[in-house]
């Protein structure tokens, strides 16, 4: 049995490794949210009941035509259930990206702003509070024995100093300071208080010991500890710098676009979808519809939805200078504008609101896909031609145009890719 799984596995791999062409699947393939590619399906052999046969050892006496099995229908529908699932190959973002950049040999880089995430990483800083479970003991006792090794004074010492004949507590304070021990002329005053025989040596010198700077082991057990040597362990604020960005798709849906440039719209819109969210670690994507006004709509409306009004492409750019870019400011966000049409405008607002404002906008990349099927084609559509007449030295903006889903590819290049591909 183990052998037969292991077949039916590799049957799924060769599936796998047969997969639809990712161009072809750009260009034909059904496209949405997820990328599903198709997959070339192997039929798995199956065993069949000869009905040519008689007799034998275990025929039994069943007619020819009676069933074989136990009436019971599920069994045969769950194998075919599980054949189902791998008739798609479910690609991730990243994956997509690598193998695009591959397949149409993209340059593209993840340029611009970046925005910095705070992680807490190990507990390797410390604060002034926190909770008695943190409390680093560790550093409460080296402030604590710093301190006590900084205040020992010898006392003993010093009350030897002032059994020296003609030392009193004048000159015993200023031999204190001239050898950098702290202590109080007061405290040397107690200590004189009570001493016996004041005159038990005839010169330092003839002191039997030295000054001890180092307290003795026994001086520790009067350690004081204070509340402001107290430190509590918090975890370390890591820096990670991301990639984020925000697609602004934009479609014109009047009613001049029809289904077949609708479909060559969404057949460059979703592949770059794809590609820019496996480049960045967090992509917001924004939908905005527009024939003489424009307004925000999910992806499936985006895609979907036409009207039977003008054309005024410069209300979708107002309506991304004035409700959109606030939320993503150009300091952290890259911005990705891509506008889409078939080259029909209002006329003059082309030149005198919609090249205005796509300068005034800040940009990552900005581009405009005309989608002119040979057979339809209009004669008025000229707004690729005044964007590539204004735009034409500078790389931040890009034109492109499509007539059949051949160009789709040389579109998506033209758009993604950072290097000059005119």
């Amino acid at each position: 049995m183990s052998r037969i799984n292991r077949d039916v596995r590799r049957f799924h791999e060769i599936g796998e490794d047969h997969r639809m062409d990712l161009k072809e699947f750009i260009k034909h393939g059904q496209l949405g949210k997820d990328i599903n590619i198709p997959i070339k399906i192997i039929e798995l052999p199956t065993f069949e009941y000869d009905r040519r046969q008689k007799g034998g050892i275990g025929q039994g006496d069943a007619e020819e035509g009676d069933p074989v099995d136990d009436g019971q229908e599920g069994e045969d529908g769950e194998a075919g259930e599980e054949s189902e699932e791998h008739q798609y190959y479910q690609m991730d973002p990243d994956e997509f990206a690598e193998e695009l950049d591959n397949e149409l040999g993209l340059d593209f880089e993840e340029k611009g702003k970046k925005v910095v995430e705070l992680i807490e990483g190990d507990y390797n800083d410390t604060r002034r509070a926190g909770p008695n479970s943190t409390l680093d003991t560790e550093h409460l006792f080296k402030e604590a024995l710093k301190r006590h090794a900084a205040m020992y004074i010898d006392k003993e010492y010093i009350k030897e100093m002032l059994r020296v004949r003609g030392y009193g507590v004048e000159k015993v304070w200023s031999w204190t300071r001239d050898n950098n021990i702290t202590i109080a002329k007061r405290d040397i005053e107690e200590l004189a208080d009570n001493i016996d025989n004041p005159t038990k040596y005839d010169s330092p010198d003839k002191i039997s010991r030295t000054y001890q700077r180092v307290p003795p082991k026994d001086s520790y057990r009067n350690m004081k500890f204070r509340s402001e040597d107290e430190r509590y362990r918090s975890p370390e604020i890591i820096e990670d710098p991301q990639n984020n960005a925000v697609v602004i798709n934009i479609r014109d849906v009047s009613g001049s676009m029809r289904e077949t440039k609708r479909e060559l719209v969404e057949r460059v819109l979703t592949p770059m979808d794809w590609y820019l969210q496996g480049k960045y670690d967090n992509v917001d994507f924004v939908y905005i519809a527009h024939d003489a006004s424009a307004w925000i709509v999910n992806r499936d409306e985006f895609f979907g939805i036409k009207s039977g009004g003008g054309t005024k492409i410069s209300s979708a750019y107002e309506l991304i200078q004035d409700e959109i870019l606030p939320q993503y400011p150009w300091e952290s966000w890259n911005r990705f504008i891509f506008a889409s049409g078939d080259g029909e405008n209002i006329s003059s607002d082309t030149e005198d609101k919609l090249i205005p404002l796509m300068k005034e906008i800040k940009a990552t990349r900005q581009a405009y896909i005309e989608v002119q099927p040979q057979q339809s084609r209009i004669k008025n559509a000229v707004v690729a031609d005044s964007l590539e007449k204004e735009f034409h030295d500078d790389e931040s903006y890009r034109i492109a145009r499509i007539k059949n889903k051949n160009d789709v590819l040389d579109a998506i290049t033209k758009i993604l890719d950072t290097v000059d591909t005119e």
